[in-house]
């Protein structure tokens, strides 16, 4: 049987996909987690051989989680799961090394697939999803992830935009104030943008959280 870890920060959801896992005879759920910090730790305590993983994650999102599970351990499966993926998302999952992807509004019978195939070793995009690949081969340069940024700078971004502070960076980084200072200003510097709000703005616009614009 293959382990099973669930990353999603929606409680209802879920213990939907841990109680949809019990229809998998080949699958055995060893833990469900909310937050994308205690999923990394989950992964290196109890080394799953199947991930699915929510890709809008409090304390790291999931593009950045998967590349931590790919490059620790290149033979994970992991199915990506999201519920509002936009060509910018789905190429970094892609890039990054995801399994399958699935838009989560598409229905039990594609999430019910998603989660044989992947667990299979196949690869499986869901329908939506496989209609943004085709528009991001088509034109390539219009699903550009964030230039210039390290995976520690939008690692950072992602928790200045969860309206954490310098020393809350730093205390869930391991890191010291200065540093998550200096990353700080760093991001500033390279994006052009210069206060929290525009920082917010930027990482909705970029998927790196899920959330509403207002004008």
């Amino acid at each position: 049987m293959k382990k099973v870890l669930v990353i999603e920060d929606q409680v209802v959801l879920r213990e939907f996909i841990c109680r949809l896992l019990r229809d998998f005879p080949t699958l055995k759920l060893e833990e469900a987690c909310g937050d994308g910090q205690e999923g990394w730790k989950a992964y290196e305590r109890i080394r799953p051989e199947f991930v699915i993983l929510d890709v809008f994650l409090p304390g790291l999102n999931g593009v950045e989680i998967l590349r931590r599970l790919k490059r620790d351990n290149p033979d994970v499966l992991v199915m990506g799961f999201s519920a509002f993926p936009n060509r910018r998302i789905v190429k970094d999952m892609i890039e990054a090394g995801a399994d399958g992807l699935v838009q989560k509004s598409e229905g039990l019978d594609v999430l019910e697939k998603a989660i044989a195939m992947v667990a299979n070793g196949q690869t499986f995009y869901s329908p939506n999803v496989s209609s943004m690949l085709k528009q991001i081969m088509l034109n390539p340069d219009q699903a550009d992830s964030m230039a210039g940024l390290s995976g520690r700078e939008k690692e950072i971004l992602q928790l200045i935009a969860e309206s954490n502070s310098n020393k809350e960076i730093a205390d869930k980084l391991h890191i010291s104030v200065k540093t998550a200072e200096t990353h700080r200003n760093n991001i500033m510097r390279k994006l052009d943008i210069h206060d929290a709000v525009g920082l917010t703005r930027y990482a909705i616009e970029n998927g790196l959280i899920s959330g509403t614009l207002y004008e």
